[in-house]
């Protein structure tokens, strides 16, 4: 039986196929038709042993052939934006790494998150553009739990980083006689490891359960890259425990962080509404104003992400939501921290100088 089956549904392929050949977009319709086809005659037939080896990444549209001219002027303006983000990082690592007067814990972490934002934005970006110009958008099942594993691992890194910067920018307000002891060499090096050391095990615990699923039906993901939602609709069986797990445990670890950051922001508000002068509640605020708006705009983001409604969660509209921390967020994120931070501004200047223009130094 089994075998009459699938000769029928080889000479109805190949009829298809030879009928559509010189319509190249209808060769794709008729290609997707076969593997929905397919995955329905082995869903009958109660074959759900096979294990998925590759996964396909829809991106922005089901029609690979469309994409490109549709996203064109978007992927321009990604593409463009993408590489501002990846220059703004560099020359704040170059400016605290050439400039003295920038070798503080305050400049330490701000070079850390910078590396933070150039690895979380490379693992996601880089395949988005290529998919956007390509047709084959084939991902294999490690290289998709590599890229889950990494996003998680930098971008909760990242979420620890904004908090220990909260924490040093309370210390340096609430405590400026201790600061130069509680905020150390030695603990800031403690506490950027400890926040890329957490990353990488929250990377595991939440990538682990996933992919230790069994994926044996349709493997198309409907993202331009390995998210938890689309994926968790490909495992075979029920995986809404792992879903509650991974749901939980990630809420968890965004509002801890976040109710620190909001603790350490409440002493130093407290602490500057003591200041007699205003100049001096304008200086003490203008050290901390970069990365509050910061943390607000990553928080902000991540909020409608993952506490979006009913109503956000077709396809579009979760795509359109993952460019917001992909690729909006890392692009803000130098920007606010040159501007609004004179000292790092003058550093970046002396250090654009010295490269361009060695002469007039």
């Amino acid at each position: 039986m089994l075998e009459e089956i699938d000769a029928l549904h080889r000479d109805w392929t190949r009829c298809l196929l030879e009928f559509t050949c010189n319509s190249e977009s209808l060769r794709f319709s008729n290609n997707f038709i076969f593997l929905m086809s397919s995955s329905a005659i082995v869903s009958m037939l109660g074959q759900n042993h096979t294990t998925v080896t590759e996964f396909i990444l829809i991106g922005f549209s089901p029609f690979p052939q469309l994409q490109l001219p549709f996203f064109l002027p978007f992927f321009v303006l990604f593409l463009l934006m993408y590489l501002f983000t990846l220059l703004g990082n560099l020359l704040i690592m170059l400016a605290v790494w050439r400039e003295q007067s920038l070798h503080k814990p305050m400049y330490f972490f701000l070079c850390t998150l910078s590396i933070s934002e150039i690895a979380y934005t490379m693992v996601i970006n880089p395949r988005m553009f290529a998919d956007l110009v390509s047709t084959h958008h084939t991902i294999s099942f490690w290289g998709c739990a590599n890229q889950m594993f990494f996003t998680f691992a930098f971008g909760l890194a990242h979420c620890f980083l904004l908090t220990i910067m909260g924490y040093d920018r309370y210390v340096a307000i609430c405590h400026p006689l201790r600061y130069n002891v509680l905020m150390s060499s030695q603990v800031c090096v403690w506490l950027v490891a400890s926040s890329w050391l957490s990353g990488i095990v929250m990377g595991l615990v939440i990538t682990l359960p996933i992919f230790n699923l069994t994926f044996c039906g349709p493997n198309v993901i409907h993202h331009f890259f390995c998210q938890v939602p689309p994926l968790l609709k490909l495992a075979c069986g029920d995986a809404s425990a792992v879903a509650i797990g991974i749901g939980l445990l990630y809420i968890i670890v965004l509002l801890g962080c976040f109710s620190l950051i909001f603790l350490s922001y409440t002493f130093i508000a407290a602490t500057i509404l003591k200041i007699p002068s205003a100049e001096g509640r304008r200086k003490a605020f203008s050290t901390c104003a970069s990365h509050l708006i910061v943390v607000i705009i990553h928080y902000g983001f991540s909020s409608v992400v993952h506490l979006k409604s009913k109503a956000l969660e077709a396809l579009e509209g979760d795509t359109l939501m993952g460019i917001s921390y992909s690729v909006l967020t890392p692009f803000l994120s130098p920007i606010i921290f040159s501007l609004r931070n004179k000292e790092l501004k003058d550093a970046l200047k002396k250090v654009l100088l010295r490269s361009l223009c060695p002469s007039r130094l």
